[in-house]
């Protein structure tokens, strides 16, 4: 058996959907969890895109050492310098070029002939062969190519320096049949291809990313792109854990291997999940919560007789357990830190002893505490620990039926000051909502309020996500709490605060990237 390479976009492609909006800390959480999935290459980001997305490469790329960390560059050597910049000091640096090449995109988009777009192509990657040890090419639209053209281009990039070439069915566009056939045309027709790795990158917009995969290896592909859960951009990418799965569970049929740890899988689908706002559907391949559930008698009854009578993957291969240690108020430090430990929640030594107070008064007020909860305890206070600018003390919301609802907000302010306000609303959160604007100095408008549960039963912890914007800027926050109207206003503060940040950390960065 060969070894396929997978090449994680998560913290770049998947950023790009909808509503996501990642920080630096959750990135990085991210991004240490893609290394312990082991994944071959992480693409962090596009270091030219903000300085925001530059810090979080680099800082990236200088701390993950089992991985390959890229970043995307446009064919520009203004893009190239600071992805070099950005990825000089990681254990693989190696830079992610593109450039168009459709008919549709050469006329409309970038105003060019084909020979200029080929021009354009092979100076970008000269350029960055001047810097960098390993280049991988993307033909934009590469499905939407004249194949006589993508084999030139394709050559000529090669000749100047690339050692990957990909392949991208940039629209979801392509079949499985006529996506494997373009492999197969390049094999033939481009006379350098034997020196390079050839790439599928798949977007799911009539739902084929995994099946166009699986045909790119089955016709030469050494290299697949996605993403966790299968987010990105419209329909989202190939779902890299459905993929690595297939090969495991059909081996026999495509005889190739991935390195990952498949039991990682379902503690990276839930971290991503949890950071993106971006919630896994309950039928999900391989990481939904149906994905082992057996409702119909005839099921349960062949299962209980032989699994796999409908059960072909089995939920310890990636990382689901049937029993686990059950942590309650009467639990001690060591069999929490070792829980943590177990869930692959890296804390610092001197983090601990506050995690676990919160995790105490939590567990005073919960029959016993999931794994999920303590995720999402710890993923709550950890990420959002540089990020108090302001900090919620108390809220009382006033509400009846044939009574206006009014909210008193207490909150702890950037220097330290004691802020109250009262507002009203015609319900609970927009009385609430509105009080928290009269605390932070500036009009806020609310685009987006998702609210779900973390675990089941009636104590269950409450996760609320909103979609804002303040001072100009769009972002989101999160957060988490037994009573939904504390979950409500830690989420909002949490996003507020997230803009201070983002504006205080940029100016520290290095100028110029």
């Amino acid at each position: 058996m060969h070894r396929i390479k997978i090449f994680d976009t998560t913290l770049r492609d998947g950023e790009q959907s909808a509503g996501v909006n990642l920080n630096f800390s959750e990135k990085f959480e991210i991004a240490k969890q893609l290394e312990r999935l082991n994944v071959d290459i992480i693409e962090a980001g596009f270091p030219a895109a903000s300085k925001g997305d530059f810090y979080s490469v680099q800082q990236i790329a200088n701390h993950i050492r089992n991985c390959s960390v890229t970043g995307l560059a446009r064919s520009v050597k203004g893009d190239i310098d600071a992805a070099w910049e950005a990825l000089k000091e990681g254990a693989e640096p190696r830079l992610h070029v593109f450039l168009a090449t459709s008919p549709i995109h050469r006329e409309f988009k970038l105003k060019q002939t084909k020979e200029q777009v080929i021009e354009t192509a092979v100076q970008a990657v000269q350029y960055a062969a001047t810097k960098f040890p390993i280049i991988q090419w993307s033909a934009e639209d590469a499905c939407r190519t004249e194949l006589p053209f993508l084999a030139e281009i394709v050559e000529k990039v090669i000749q100047a320096g690339a050692q990957v070439i990909n392949i991208p069915d940039t629209v979801g566009y392509i079949s499985p049949k006529e996506y494997g056939e373009i492999f197969q045309y390049l094999k033939k027709h481009v006379p350098s291809i034997s020196k390079v790795s050839l790439s599928a990158h798949c977007h799911d917009d009539l739902g084929m990313a995994i099946a166009n995969s699986l045909a790119a290896v089955e016709n030469g592909a050494t290299q697949v792109e996605g993403t966790i859960n299968g987010i990105g951009e419209r329909a989202g990418n190939a779902a890299l854990e459905e993929f690595a799965v297939a090969l495991y569970i059909r081996k026999d049929h495509y005889q190739v291997e991935t390195r990952l740890n498949l039991k990682e899988i379902s503690r990276t689908s839930r971290l991503v999940s949890k950071l993106t706002g971006m919630v896994v559907p309950a039928n999900k391949a391989v990481v939904g919560r149906n994905a082992f559930a057996h409702e119909s008698g005839i099921h349960q009854d062949g299962v209980l007789k032989e699994k796999t009578t409908y059960e072909i993957i089995s939920p310890d291969l990636v990382g689901y357990q049937s029993n686990s240690m059950v942590l309650g108020k009467h639990s001690g430090r060591h069999a929490f830190r070792n829980r943590l430990d177990e869930l692959g929640l890296s804390i610092s030594d001197e983090d601990v002893n506050h995690l676990f107070s919160v995790f105490k008064d939590l567990a005073d007020k919960k029959k016993e505490m999931t794994d999920d909860d303590l995720a999402a305890i710890v993923l709550e206070e950890k990420l959002s620990k540089e990020q108090r600018f302001y900090e919620l003390i108390h809220i009382q919301v006033q509400y009846g039926t044939n009574q206006i609802p009014t909210a008193t907000v207490t909150l702890s302010g950037r220097n330290n000051e004691v802020i109250q306000e009262a507002s009203t609303g015609s319900g609970s959160i927009e009385a609430l909502y509105n009080t928290l604007e009269k605390c932070v100095n500036g009009t806020v408008n609310l685009l987006d309020y998702r609210i779900q549960s973390v675990g089941a039963g009636r104590d269950a912890l409450a996760q609320v996500f909103v979609k804002l914007r303040y001072q100009g800027v769009e972002t989101s926050g999160r957060g988490l709490a037994q009573d939904v109207l504390e979950a409500s206003a830690k989420a909002y503060l949490n996003a507020v605060n997230r803009v201070i940040y983002i504006k205080e950390k940029t100016t520290t960065v290095v100028t110029g990237k």
